[in-house]
């Protein structure tokens, strides 16, 4: 087993499975066989366009929703054991073979490390901070279920940051992965939530628990946003990252009210018109903190709260070899998100 099969975004942009090395694990790291990893069509979708914010290296491999089992572990650790689940696994970068990674988690093999055991022995923070998003998964949690952690808990996170509470109005800005996600969180505090987005996934929007989808491409959306929020939005959350949706929506959020700006889509460029508002308002731009969600993610998947069935199809997963037209798919938009099989 000197080689494996990974997912890599070219130089010119394009997607292919390439044969690479099978990792080296050091002493606080576990080697993983990959089992399912989930698409990502904003992030993923940029970083095959070049337009991530952030300086990407490329060949590099694709993916950050991936999820395997330990096989080998290194001689420092004792927090997983062989057998183990483990989220937000992947590739490392090889820079001796010129490929770096986006996260790497679209491989037959990935690396987790032991965060708990570096701290313990006094490693610093600063080479063990990333690893804390790579958490054990429970026995009870389904392998296809798995992937959804990332989203569920990076999401969970920035909700709870937020402090979205019973009763509040919200409007979520957005149809995609992220948004729906959005929804099934406020919804499971007990906020109304109202969607501006496609009409084309208004059923999944409502699926979730949104008391409407408005149309973000119709007319009219303020008097239509008015109906549904006589008393005034308490927070605006861009799923996406257009300021468009933001400002049609600003003359109704509430003295002190909270806009939050999730989406990474034009955050270069976003502008905000303060004078649409009637009242002060806030902007949120503290982000979130992965790791911290996690048994609060596990427990909802538990209560049957969050299913990973509304966000793609866990009877069809498709092979590794095959992603790249998962991905054209996803670009017609086809679909919410795939399911890729590692194995």
């Amino acid at each position: 087993m000197n080689t494996m099969k990974a997912a890599v975004v070219t130089e010119d942009g394009s997607l292919e499975v390439r044969e690479i090395p099978v990792p080296v694990i050091n002493e606080y790291q576990v080697l993983v066989k990959m089992s399912f990893g989930s698409t990502c069509t904003g992030t993923d979708q940029r970083l095959m366009e070049k337009k991530h914010p952030y300086p990407v290296f490329y060949p590099s491999v694709l993916g950050h929703e991936s999820v395997g089992r330990a096989i080998k572990l290194g001689s420092k650790v004792t927090t997983f054991k062989t057998g183990d689940l483990i989220s937000r696994v992947g590739a490392p970068a090889m820079p001796e073979i010129g490929l770096g990674i986006c996260w790497g988690g679209f491989a037959q093999y990935g690396v987790a490390t032991d965060h708990l055991a570096m701290e313990r022995d006094g490693i610093p923070r600063s080479e063990w901070e990333k690893a804390r998003v790579q958490k054990l998964i429970p026995d009870d949690i389904d392998e296809k279920t798995a992937p959804m952690i990332i989203t569920w808990r990076e999401t969970l996170s920035y909700t709870n940051r937020l402090g979205i509470k019973t009763g509040d109005n919200v409007l979520i800005a957005g149809s995609g992965a992220n948004a729906l996600a959005f929804i099934r969180h406020c919804v499971y505090v007990g906020a109304k939530v109202v969607v501006l987005g496609s009409t084309s996934r208004e059923e999944l929007a409502i699926r979730a628990g949104a008391k409407a989808n408005i149309d973000y491409k119709s007319g009219n959306q303020l008097q239509k946003l008015k109906d549904l929020f006589p008393d005034g939005i308490d927070y605006i959350i861009d799923a996406v990252g257009y300021s468009e949706n933001i400002n049609t929506a600003l003359p109704l959020i509430r003295q002190n009210g909270c806009v939050a700006v999730y989406g990474w889509h034009s955050r270069k460029d976003y502008a905000i018109n303060p004078f649409y508002a009637a009242n002060s308002f806030r902007v949120y731009c503290d982000g979130y903190d992965e790791p911290e969600t996690h048994d609060e993610v596990i427990k909802r998947i538990r209560e049957g709260f969050l299913d990973a069935s509304l966000w793609y199809d866990k009877d069809s997963p498709v092979p590794l070899e095959e992603i790249a037209s998962a991905y054209a798919a996803l670009k017609e938009r086809k679909a919410l998100k795939y399911l890729i099989d590692l194995s």
